[in-house]
């Protein structure tokens, strides 16, 4: 006999939703403190055990970030991002075919704040990655810093996140029977400082590393934009110059990780917080540029693939803005 659920009511899943925003916002701000706590707490406790095994365990899989980590499939497959997705909503588009017997390489724009569109996308099946490119793993990049406390690194390779790394990089994009795809968010944490309504700059113009490891692995470049990444958050004006651009771009250098002052509704009102507004986010994965290998690439050969790589998604921007309202008259800049 077939059971049949009746279908939740619309304020109940507007809850739900809000819900699992809110505990993916607060504990990518407040996780890691967490877990660091936590480890620490229990070794003056009489579950001093759990740490002791666990650091001898994190000793053990420390080198795990860098080996294409450990995805969970459970956690990719949680109802809760399903929630999330639907908050905003975020949808993922496809406009190519990507060989399975390949490996890919993905240029990911823009950063945003907290990068809500390259998670959800790629860190989960909320929108359906695997049935869009079936045979393709997904694997998106991540600060290393964030693999060095403990429990937080196996809550983030659960979803496929790796540590950005070169060595991390090579271990994906080298894999011989492919299927593989390597998402870094180039601008990275920097370009979140520039993340607001509105804005389409992207820290590009320098950044070419990615185009070199492309290039000494043969591994066919994808750019992705995420439209309306930037539309989540307000951020406190600090143009470049600026006391508060220059104080951030100073803790930036210390401590590897950006922290641009963000602020968009509340959970009970709509006036101030820290939950993201409820904006549509589409991220629109582009066709793949074929890139020809060679072990040791000359400036020349990555100034040019990297020409090639912004004309695309200069392409790909253009022909896509008119349908998630931008005007015609906006454009991509790079710095």
């Amino acid at each position: 006999m077939k059971v049949e659920f009746a279908p939740l009511s619309v304020p109940l899943q507007r809850r739900l939703q809000t819900a699992s925003v809110v505990q993916w916002v607060f504990s990518f701000l407040g996780l890691a403190q967490c877990c660091t706590a936590a480890f620490i707490i229990l070794f003056f406790t009489r579950f001093w055990l759990v740490s002791a095994l666990y650091a001898a365990w994190w000793f053990i899989d420390r080198e795990k970030p860098s080996k294409g980590g450990r995805r969970i499939h459970a956690i990719r497959n949680s109802i809760v991002w399903t929630y999330m997705r639907d908050y905003f909503p975020i949808t993922l588009v496809k406009t190519a075919e990507l060989d399975p017997k390949q490996n890919y390489l993905m240029g990911f724009h823009p950063h945003g704040v907290l990068a809500a569109g390259a998670f959800l996308n790629f860190c989960t099946e909320a929108s359906g990655f695997s049935t869009l490119f079936p045979g393709i793993t997904p694997h998106l990049m991540m600060l290393s810093l964030w693999f060095r406390i403990p429990f937080l690194r196996d809550y983030l390779m659960s979803g496929g996140l790796v540590s950005s790394d070169k060595e991390s990089a090579s271990y994906v994009l080298q894999k011989p029977q492919g299927g593989n795809m390597l998402a870094i968010i180039v601008g990275g944490a920097q370009e979140a400082l520039d993340a607001r309504p509105g804005s389409y700059t992207l820290l590009l113009k320098n950044r070419k590393g990615f185009v070199r490891l492309a290039i000494e692995h043969g591994t066919p470049l994808v750019p992705v934009f995420s439209f309306g990444e930037n539309d989540l958050f307000d951020q406190v004006r600090n143009p470049k110059g600026s006391w508060l651009r220059q104080l951030q771009h100073r803790l930036q250098q210390i401590m590897g990780i950006s922290l641009p002052l963000f602020h968009a509704r509340g959970i009970f009102q709509y006036s101030f917080g820290l939950v993201p507004y409820r904006r549509p986010i589409c991220t629109v994965v582009g066709k793949p540029i074929p890139v020809q290998r060679k072990h040791r690439p000359s400036k020349e050969d990555v100034d040019q693939v990297h020409q090639k790589y912004l004309n695309e998604l200069c392409k790909l921007f253009e022909e896509h803005k008119v349908k998630y309202n931008i005007p015609e008259d906006r454009h991509l800049e790079f710095i």
